[in-house]
């Protein structure tokens, strides 16, 4: 089995001066910020030039340099890269040569005050020459606050002087977006003419990918009109734009050739204050002209170039925040690789599954090597890293393997005969050799001897049918037990290095163990001190137990079988004592179940997995959605539902109730959903409410009719509902009446001295009008529609007719001739 792990380069020795690279770290980042240092670190496409830019207290350019051929290094002296201006330096590129052949690029040091000086790096002159300096900007006053080369354009982001008469709003909107071409020849470097491609518009960042360049507003410039909220696309070469936002997949606006960019946010000036997309904490430009981008969500996405923004990973919650602003990310071929604070992830693009986590020492900045661009390259203050395949370390035996777990059964069966022995008298190890009444450790000590020796030779006397049964039952357990005291071993003589490996390993087969046999107190007790001393390995351990993956639609699935299950899911042991909060029990012992622990341990590293999880444990219980409509069951500490003991790892401030509403909504058991229910309706989540309403009237006709009452009591206090009036009176039970609406309704309105006025400020009193649908619907389902409520329903404006009316003697004689026939017959 292979994994991916960070390997220092070893051949980047040959460098300028004969100094390694931590010494030169440690020079420049004397000199620059502590607090974000790896940004102004900018590398060459090749991998061979190091630039690091100085900003305070005195700005400069620190360059470190590698040799192709070591021996120029030491027999000439090398000229370093000293700038001939003392000026704040915006960032540097690099200008490929117009011909191929040549592979040494040119470097453009652009700043602050739009001089440029382009050197280039010759090894058979030991060192850099500066080639010319030419002035980027036309005004002398203007000032470059970025710059990128995209294809052979140089695009920078231009800030003009603010006039005398432009106000603080006015003063945002200062900046232009310029381009230049640029080509590199024999008689050095030749630019064109200034191009304004974009006029009044806030600061903005170029990132250029591809034949694209993405303008990204900066977040120290606050507009007053929110436009930070989108970024701009732009083609050089066909100068049209893109309006786009983190927060959407389509395309605000495309194909536009408006140069002033007031007129071309107009279109959409009114929709910004109706979107809230996140930050872009960060991003990296690809080949083929997509953005990656790391959101303040959490969420790694990209941006496709024809404005699709698809997400590829969801970091854990709060890893962002733990681990301050220091980011990179890059992908090489199908791998996305990012590096948060210190440690680096390793993605699958294409499934968004997690290959490997590493914890890095130092923090790093990942970047592309033209050479090998397929594999991940970190640089740190440390080292340059590559990301290789190598296989997992296999523990070897060593020669006194066979003794040491001999020793070690021995020594387990003395505790365990311990434990039931009524004498005093402490056994030891040698009493249990010596006596002939303790044959199980015995058996058991020449069995691993068999077994190892075995292992040693691969061949031997075949033995006899018994034993080959007994040998080819206890092989697994065997191994087990073989690879367990090998790790074991591995640990005290590993390096530093491999001991973060080997403790991974070791506490995910120390879990495993523990969860394939039958658990006691005192192996609970175990179990909770490996996941409180080691929470991160602990929590790899588990997803690899029980086979856990997060697919794309964000429902997990488990390859662990039922055994496993079994001993997971055991109900509460009754040693624990709990304490209540909120109305949910809270262990207050530290030796907390299998269950409740797993759950501590998701919601600790990705609670947005715990109602998924609990799903999945629901459905290993053989629970159906039929089984869980029971009314009245009374529950005790030794049988509390699943849901329940979920609960109980929520904080008890409620900071997590949108956690609480999945958790109860995934219980599907009728006194979880209405507690859900009330907590969505004090929230005035109303669509959220609709919602879960709609989907589970359907479960049940009494559940269906509690719902439908709270609803009914809600509407009757407030207009809050008005928009979905519709969708909830589908959900009336088919057992409600007219009667009983009304009485619902009555005895739920709001007080009325609460209204001092003659008429309602903001109508909040239920009205008949509101109620009619609902009315006339229950009025058609009764066999016998009741005449008392009718003329509620229908008011005519036309009086009916008449019937036809007789003298009173003609009716009398009517009736009595009727009378006589009838008798008569």
């Amino acid at each position: 089995m292979t994994r991916l792990t960070l390997e220092q380069v070893t051949d980047f020795g040959d460098f300028t001066k004969g100094k390694d690279l931590t010494e030169f770290f440690k020079r420049a980042y004397s000199n620059i910020s502590s607090q974000n240092c790896l940004s102004d670190v900018r590398l060459s496409p090749d991998g061979r030039h190091i630039h690091v830019i100085v900003r305070q207290p005195k700005s400069g350019l620190m360059t470190y340099d590698k040799y192709q051929r070591a021996h120029l290094m030491q027999c000439q002296k090398h000229v370093d890269l000293v700038l001939t201006r003392n000026v704040p330096i915006v960032d540097v590129i690099y200008i490929p040569q117009s011909k191929p052949d040549d592979a040494a690029s040119v470097l453009g040091v652009i700043f602050e005050n739009g001089k440029v000086e382009f050197w280039k790096f010759l090894e058979c002159r030991s060192g850099w020459h500066l080639l010319q300096t030419v002035d980027l900007c036309n005004s002398p006053r203007a000032k470059v606050v970025s710059v990128s080369l995209c294809q052979n354009f140089i695009i920078w982001c231009e800030e003009r002087p603010p006039s005398e008469n432009s106000n603080s709003v006015c003063s945002n909107f200062r900046f232009c977006i310029c381009k230049k071409t640029v080509d590199v020849n024999e008689g050095g470097v030749s630019l064109g003419n200034v191009n304004i491609a974009l006029h009044n518009n806030p600061r903005y960042t170029t990132v250029s990918s591809g034949d694209l360049v993405y303008l990204l507003p900066d977040m120290r410039e606050n507009s007053s009109v929110g436009v930070s909220k989108v970024f701009l696309v732009w083609s050089p070469e066909r100068d049209t734009f893109n309006v786009q936002s983190a927060c959407s997949v389509t395309v605000m606006k495309s194909s536009s050739k408006e140069s002033d960019f007031k007129r071309l946010v107009t279109d959409f000036i009114g929709l910004l204050s109706t979107i809230n997309p996140p930050d872009i904490c960060g991003f990296s430009p690809t080949e083929c002209g997509d953005l990656l981008l790391l959101l303040s969500t959490g969420w790694v996405c990209i941006m496709k170039r024809d404005g699709c923004l698809r997400n590829i990973y969801k970091l854990p919650d709060n890893c962002l925040s733990a681990s301050g602003t220091q980011n990179s990310l890059n992908i090489y071929n199908e791998i996305l690789a990012l590096t948060i604070g210190r440690t680096l992830f390793l993605i699958d693009t294409k499934c968004g599954l997690e290959l490997e986590r590493i914890s890095l020492k130092t923090e790093g900045l990942l970047f592309v090597n033209s050479l090998d661009s397929h594999s991940p390259q970190m640089l740190s203050e440390t080292g340059l890293f590559v990301v290789t395949q190598i296989q997992k370390p296999s523990p070897t035996h060593s020669e006194d393997s066979s003794a040491l777990l001999v020793q070690a059964v021995f020594e387990e069966a003395c505790k365990y005969y311990q434990q039931r022995s009524l004498s005093s008298t402490q056994l030891t190890v040698e009493k249990l050799k010596k006596g002939g009444m303790f044959q199980a450790p015995i058996s058991l000590a020449a069995i691993l001897r068999d077994f190892l020796s075995n292992q040693k030779t691969k061949t031997g006397e075949k033995h006899s049918s018994g034993q080959e049964r007994l040998m080819s039952s206890l092989e697994s357990e065997l191994r087990s037990l073989v690879l367990l005291e090998d790790i074991k071993t591995s640990m005290v003589k590993a390096s530093e290095k491999d001991l973060e490996n080997y403790c991974e390993t070791l506490v995910q087969q120390e879990i495993c163990r523990l969860l394939g046999g039958e658990l006691d107190r005192e192996n609970l007790q175990y179990l909770n001190s490996i996941f409180q001393l080691f929470p991160t390995y602990s929590w790899h351990a588990m997803q690899a137990v029980l086979h856990l993956r997060c697919n794309g639609e964000g429902s997990l699935s488990s390859k662990a079988p039922a055994e496993l299950w079994k001993i997971i899911l055991s109900p509460v042991q009754p040693t624990a004592n709990f304490a209540h909060c909120n109305g949910q029990q809270k262990h207050t012992t530290m030796n907390l179940p299998v269950f409740e622990l797993l759950c501590h341990s998701i919601f600790k590293f990705q609670p947005s997995w715990l109602p998924r999880f609990l799903e999945l444990a629901q459905q290993q219980t053989g629970m159906s959605s039929s089984s869980s409509w029971s009314y009245g069951v009374k529950e005790s500490s030794e049988s509390l539902p699943l849901y329940k003991r979920a609960l109980t790892v929520l904080p008890c401030k409620g900071s997590y109730q949108h956690l609480e509403v999945e958790l109860l909504l995934c219980s599907e058991r009728p006194k979880a959903i209405m507690q859900a229910l009330r907590i969505l309706i004090e929230q005035s989540q109303w669509e959220r409410v609709t919602q879960v309403a709609e989907k589970f009237c359907r479960k049940s006709p009494l559940l269906n009719k509690e719902i439908f009452n709270a609803l009914l009591c809600e509407v009757s206090q407030h207009r809050d509902l008005d928009p979905y009036l519709d969708l909830l009176w589908t959900l009336c039970p088919e057992d409600m009446t007219v009667t009983s609406i009304l009485n619902i309704v009555l005895k739920n309105l709001p007080d009325s001295a609460q209204n001092l006025g003659p008429f309602e400020a903001h109508g909040s009193q239920v009205t008949i009008g509101l109620l009619k649908p609902l009315l006339r619907k229950v009025l058609q389902r009764e066999t016998k529609p009741s005449h008392r409520y009718a003329d509620i329903l229908q008011s005519p404006t036309i009086p009916p007719l008449t019937p036809p009316r007789q003298p009173k003697g003609l009716y009398r004689d009517a009736e009595h001739q009727e009378t006589k026939q009838r008798t008569s017959s």
